[in-house]
């Protein structure tokens, strides 16, 4: 998670806004760990979602990012702007 906020920081996601969740620090954040397990996400974090929809883990994404597909997915939720 350090990456993505450093990646982040240094702009280097140019026209996207991300936002990070930091369970660690959420009263409830063993709650939310458990309910991403059972959507799926294993391991619990990093988990992804664009447009206030699961999409999966890091690999998940990084799969979507080689194929051309995260593009259009973050365009479509209004979450990137170039």
């Amino acid at each position: 998670m350090d990456c993505v906020a450093k990646l982040a920081s240094q702009k280097a996601v140019q026209g996207v806004s991300p936002m990070v969740h930091e369970l660690d620090e959420d009263s409830m954040g063993r709650e939310i760990e458990w309910a991403l397990v059972r959507l799926g996400c294993n391991p619990a974090v990093p988990a992804v979602f664009i447009g206030g929809k699961f999409v999966g883990s890091a690999n998940t994404v990084m799969t979507l990012q080689l194929n051309g597909s995260l593009k259009k997915m973050l365009k479509d939720a209004g979450a990137m702007w170039l």
